[in-house]
C-alpha cells in the first residue's frame, strides 16, 4: 500500500468516525476548502446534490443532530490515486438506531464514492456521493435469518 493510500484511507475513516460520533468539528476538518474553481459537492442518499462547503457542513450538522445512533462498517473499499485527487469507493453497511427511546435498529447498505484533493493540509474531501442500494425481501431474510443465529 503507498503511503498516499494509507493517508487516504486514514482520512475516510476518520470521516465516517465524525458521522458515528456527531463530531462537526472533525467533519470540518475533513471536508477540503472551496477554491475559484469549483466547490465541494455532497449527495447524501435521497437527497439533491449540495454545492459549497457552507452548504455541505450545514446538511452533516442537521443529520448529526437528528440521528441518535449510527455506525458505519465499510467493504469492497478501492482507492485510486490520479496525482493530487485519489477516488476512494467503498460499500457503507449502516445500523441506526430507531427514534429517542425506541430499542429498534435497522440496517442498509449505501454504495459511497468519496473524492479526495491533496492540499496543503493533506488530502481533504472534496466530494461525498451515496446511493442506497436497494435489496430484494431474499436479502432480507437471509440477513435477518444470520442475525438470528
Amino acid at each position: 500500500m503507498s503511503v498516499d493510500v494509507a493517508a487516504i484511507e486514514t482520512v475516510n475513516q476518520a470521516f465516517y468516525t465524525a458521522i458515528e460520533d456527531a463530531d462537526l468539528d472533525k467533519m470540518t476538518e475533513i471536508w477540503a476548502e472551496d477554491t475559484l474553481e469549483g466547490k465541494v459537492s455532497c449527495v447524501h442518499p435521497g437527497w439533491s446534490m449540495l454545492a459549497g462547503r457552507a452548504e455541505v457542513l450545514r446538511s452533516w450538522a442537521l443529520i448529526m443532530a437528528n440521528t441518535t445512533y449510527i455506525q458505519f462498517v465499510l467493504t469492497d473499499v478501492q482507492t485510486t490515486v490520479l496525482g493530487d485527487l485519489a477516488v476512494l469507493t467503498c460499500v457503507e453497511n449502516i445500523l441506526t438506531a430507531g427514534e429517542e427511546g425506541e430499542s429498534s435498529f435497522a440496517a442498509g447498505k449505501v454504495v459511497a464514492s468519496n473524492v479526495y484533493v491533496r492540499s496543503g493540509r493533506g488530502w481533504r474531501l472534496w466530494m461525498h456521493h451515496g446511493s442506497p442500494v436497494l435489496q430484494s425481501e431474499d436479502e432480507d431474510e437471509e440477513e435477518e435469518a444470520e442475525r438470528d443465529r
